[in-house]
């Protein structure tokens, strides 16, 4: 077989095992290629103790009304075994709002990770609702029934503009008896630098290796 077209064969070959690596090298970084920070977690159990109207939360300011912190046994512990949790309708009649002391940084291209539970009353017939909002990034109400445990939300969304929020739980209704908080995380992902350079490095090196079989080839032609 003549020598150009062997080498013209494995130049092709080349090509393909390259363009194959690459694509393998860009799927694989994409799923690591951003950093996950955890801007709150709170199971309420690192609080100090119960008390009906609570307002001395480690993470949380309690605004417009009041809540209550129940769960230890022989304290209102409607659902056993979950630790300490929030009645977001507290004993003032009024419901207050759950806000973190904390204000959260967004930048554009985050994407936010939001999830929490929420239990049914346990007490009085009705449905209680609670409205989660995270600044201008999210909003939205939840109803549960009386007796409905304790049951996983989660939401995940993009950041299109750069913005500061807190996240708020607003109770709603003035019974005394609300809807039950427990276990919020809120994390946000950002694309790590490091990753896009070193794809792009890659990249370079590739067309580098292109580029000098394509002179050997040259040279055994002449």
């Amino acid at each position: 077989m003549n020598k150009s077209i062997v080498f013209q064969n494995l130049n092709k070959i080349g090509i393909a095992l390259t363009a194959l690596t690459a694509i393998g090298f860009a799927t694989t970084n994409s799923a690591s290629a951003a950093s996950v920070t955890t801007l709150l977690q709170d199971s309420f159990d690192q609080e100090n103790s119960t008390a009906l109207n609570y307002d001395h939360f480690v993470n949380w300011n309690v605004i417009n009304g009041s809540v209550d912190l129940i769960g230890s046994v022989g304290f209102y512990d409607f659902l056993p075994a979950n630790g300490l949790y929030v009645d977001l309708d507290g004993s003032t009649g009024q419901a207050g709002t759950l806000q973190s002391k904390t204000i959260f940084n967004f930048q554009a291209g985050d994407t936010v990770n939001l999830s929490f539970q929420l239990a049914g009353n346990q007490r009085n017939n009705v449905t209680d609702s609670v409205t989660v909002s995270l600044g201008t990034l999210f909003n939205d109400t939840f109803l549960l029934p009386e007796f409905q445990g304790f049951t996983n939300f989660t939401r995940s969304f993009t950041v299109a503009n750069a913005t500061n929020a807190t996240l708020d739980f607003k109770g709603i209704g003035a019974d005394n008896v609300g809807l039950l908080l427990d276990n919020v995380t809120l994390t946000k992902s950002v694309p790590e630098p490091g990753s896009i350079m070193g794809l792009l490095a890659f990249g370079a090196f590739g067309a580098t290796s292109l580029r000098k079989r394509k002179q050997q080839q040259s040279a055994i032609n002449a």
